[in-house]
């Protein structure tokens, strides 16, 4: 998004509880990446008025964007995956500080092997947020929307990277293959006959994706 839109959006964002600066102030201090505020705002606004029962979250970091997705959703459940075993505790520890843990299950391993596991005990969701590793989001998808209940909706975070993807002749050497990962999983994503998708240039863009059948 535009640096000057982004600016702006984020000035006439009303305060936010405490907790929640907090919780930034955390994810900036640590440098844990997290959605910006109008990009969150946006995956709230989605959770909202799709209203999911459950919600599956692939890359829970320190706990926020779950907490942020419970409080616009309050009647929801989530499951959500973490790799790291550091932010797996603090985001344990923030959810329990919210007493939000009835709501938020946090499971600590790798995404590809939590995702097989959910799915052979038959786990359905009517929400999946993909948000961890850029490189793995086409194996992400393809093990999780099975699992997604029709009608059902994938969000999927930072599908414009920096807008590298519009642009790859830019794209440093260090990110050129993940890069043509995530222009390959866009490309899938508009053309997958299951599924009607829109990219948003929020944030880092966002693709949101409702599943037809």
């Amino acid at each position: 998004m535009n640096e000057k839109l982004n600016n702006y959006l984020n000035e006439i964002h009303p305060n936010e509880h405490n907790w929640i600066n907090e919780l930034e102030i955390q994810a900036k201090n640590e440098n844990v990446p997290i959605m910006d505020r109008v990009g969150i705002n946006f995956v709230m606004q989605l959770t909202r008025t799709s209203k999911p029962e459950k919600i599956l979250e692939i890359g829970t970091a320190i706990g926020y964007s779950a907490l942020r997705m419970v409080e616009a959703c309050p009647d929801c459940s989530i499951v959500t995956i973490e790799k790291d075993a550091e932010r797996y505790k603090q985001a344990i520890l923030n959810i329990s500080i919210q007493n939000k843990q009835d709501q938020i299950k946090v499971i600590l391993g790798d995404a590809l092997d939590k995702l097989m596991e959910l799915s052979a005990q038959k786990h359905k969701f009517d929400l999946i947020f993909i948000d961890a590793a850029k490189g793995q989001y086409q194996r992400f998808f393809d093990l999780a929307e099975p699992m997604l209940n029709k009608n059902g909706m994938i969000i999927t975070d930072n599908v414009l990277f920096r807008g590298y993807v519009a642009d790859p002749e830019a794209v440093p050497k260090r990110y050129k293959k993940m890069v043509e990962k995530i222009r390959n999983y866009n490309t899938m994503l508009m053309n997958h006959p299951n599924y009607k998708t829109s990219i948003v240039p929020v944030g880092d863009g966002v693709a949101v994706s409702l599943k037809l059948t």
